[in-house]
């Protein structure tokens, strides 16, 4: 675009808040930013203040906008768009978790949920920075107008109202219980809430807990209360300063530094005065930008779906008043500290950051050893099973070597004792989840499957068979060697590399086996029937067999190789399972 096109686009953008894209020939994001006024902002890249600025407009074709309601939300909604479409003029967070939607699906009978990714015609309030909170007002929502929840191939195949309805909160209106007109109203009026007018969800919450108090039903007034609460801190109604004396308080530390063409964030988190946490953070920064913009890029994007510290130090100002009056909004107090014990943390976090990669950077190892991008997302994949019965799979992530358990999964499997086809099954469903859009997760750089070739092949089969592109390796137990569709490497016992991909397999192997253990106990009532077998014997024989069904097949013979079972208890299981 030329000076004239981008002042001809911005006569045309309204004077509000919003977020706008700088897009190519192929639609492709090449600049997200945010704006108090929309039309004087994009009418300054007319003379860019920056090299790298011109080069990127001269790139651009087209520039689309969105209009938000506040500069706060224009705030959170550029994090998300950057995590998103991965611009490559925007300084951007590697781990892309990003903030809470909520959406109205474009629907005869419209679908109320949360999201992360909003459906092409959904009506899209948000974003938020609590997901619990806005799932608490959702729930409050549902339980006093009834919208659905459920996908829409749920909504059509219905022939009688589901759970959500004997709960009270979906009215029903795929089995016709509420009239499309009424349900019609009821959209409307949840999206007035979201559009300012709170009390038409704070009253009818006030009014039930007074009612509540008054019939003395005092824990169900507590919960209303509790609700109502959430309500109000999600409308910005309630008072989130925290007091600088507390002695409590939660503090977030951080130091940014260059390492090529990458930053690093180095986070230190203390808790009553004492450091308790330490990791570090890359991100992609485009050339000219200095540590202030990684600063503004890392904030808003980091504490995506993280709870807030009391306080957050930083080695230099980021200089951007509206993440300043985000943060006081929600109780978070920034700081530059020019000296005493803040600024020796200051110090240290930045010492972090310009630490380099070498030995104990795990994730740059890595990357090196197999020839690979640095893998900042990884996911495992493990299968637990007993014989065939019980089998399950877990699919866990660990975010920048730490393991994110907000984003463990597991999953029943079909039971069959083929491994093999155990693992297809599990890290296809995955996939599809991912190429369909209904795993709310990031896609990872990176697979890893407990096993060896055979498993590896599996994984790779339901990759390519749903179309997910994502690299995966395997590492098997017993010689500890990393398989992948290249070759096999034999890193020595200490590579860092090595340990990252042991703690990997070794947690999905936890979360599996865990899982496996509490699906096999749920079919273990009928042996508790049994006299003479205790806790202890009936784990015992789970464990042998895998099942119910398991024992019940056994012989005499078998039955009798399990500790405390004799030749009389055994005949009592035969007698009573058959």
């Amino acid at each position: 675009m030329d000076t004239d096109a981008v002042r001809t686009r911005a006569a045309d953008l309204p004077r509000e808040p919003g977020i706008y894209q700088f897009e190519d020939t192929d639609e492709r994001v090449l600049y997200v930013g945010k704006a108090v006024d929309l039309r004087d902002r994009v009418r300054s890249y007319a003379d860019p203040r920056s090299d790298r600025i011109a080069a990127m407009v001269e790139r651009a074709r087209t520039i689309d906008f969105s209009v938000t309601d506040t500069e706060t939300q224009a705030l959170l909604l550029e994090a998300n768009l950057i995590k998103r479409h991965r611009p490559p003029y925007n300084v951007r967070l590697k781990d892309d978790k990003s903030y809470p939607l909520v959406q109205l699906t474009d629907h005869a009978v419209p679908r109320i949920e949360v999201t992360r990714d909003p459906a092409e015609g959904a009506t899209v309030y948000g974003p938020f920075t609590d997901k619990g909170r806005v799932e608490v007002v959702l729930k409050a929502l549902r339980e006093i107008y009834g919208l659905r929840g459920c996908s829409d191939h749920k909504y059509r195949s219905r022939d009688r109202p589901c759970l959500d309805y004997e709960m009270g909160i979906c009215s029903a209106p795929c089995t016709g219980e509420i009239s499309a007109a009424d349900y019609a109203e009821d959209v409307e009026s949840v999206e007035r809430f979201f559009e300012g007018e709170t009390g038409i969800l704070t009253g009818p919450l006030r009014r039930a807990m007074e009612q509540a108090a008054a019939d003395q039903a005092f824990e169900r007034a507590a919960n209303v209360r509790d609700k109502l609460d959430a309500v109000e801190a999600f409308v910005g109604e309630s008072d989130t300063a925290v007091s600088d004396a507390s002695a409590r308080a939660t503090i977030d530390v951080l130091g940014a530094a260059f390492e090529g063409d990458t930053a690093v964030v180095a986070r230190l988190h203390a808790e009553g005065g004492k450091l308790i946490e330490r990791d570090r953070h890359t991100l992609a920064v485009p050339d000219g930008e200095g540590t202030d913009a990684v600063y503004r890029a890392f904030i808003p994007q980091y504490y995506a779906e993280r709870e807030f510290p009391d306080r957050i130090l930083c080695a230099e100002d980021p200089a951007d008043a509206d993440i300043e009056a985000w943060l006081a909004a929600e109780g978070v107090d920034l700081r530059v500290p020019g000296a005493g014990r803040e600024a020796t943390l200051v110090d240290l976090a930045l010492k972090n950051a310009r630490r380099r990669g070498g030995d104990d950077d795990e994730l740059g190892a890595l990357a090196d050893a197999l020839g690979i991008d640095r893998p900042d997302r990884i996911e495992g994949f493990d299968v637990s099973h007993a014989q065939g019965r019980a089998v399950v799979g877990s699919n866990i992530s660990f975010v920048d070597t730490k393991p994110e358990k907000a984003d463990y999964r597991r999953k029943k499997l079909s039971e069959r004792n083929d491994d093999y086809a155990n693992m297809r099954e599990l890290v296809r469903w995955r996939a599809a989840r991912a190429v369909e859009g209904r795993d709310d997760r990031p896609d990872p750089d990176l697979l890893v499957i407990d096993g060896g070739d055979g498993q590896l092949g599996a994984a790779r089969d339901a990759l390519a068979e749903v179309g997910w592109d994502v690299p995966a390796i395997a590492l098997a137990k017993d010689e500890e060697l990393v398989v992948t569709p290249d070759g096999v490497y034999d890193w020595p016992d200490d590579a860092p590399q090595l340990h990252l991909l042991q703690r990997i397999r070794d947690e999905a192997h936890r979360f599996a086996v865990q899982y496996h253990q509490t699906v096999r106990d749920e079919v273990s009532t009928a042996l508790d029937e049994v006299p003479g077998i205790g806790p202890e014997t009936r784990k015992r024989l789970l464990r042998r067999f895998g099942s119910v069904e398991g024992v019940r097949s056994a012989s005499l013979t078998e039955l009798r190789t399990v500790d405390g079972v004799g030749e009389q208890t055994a005949e009592t299981i035969r007698t009573r399972l058959n």
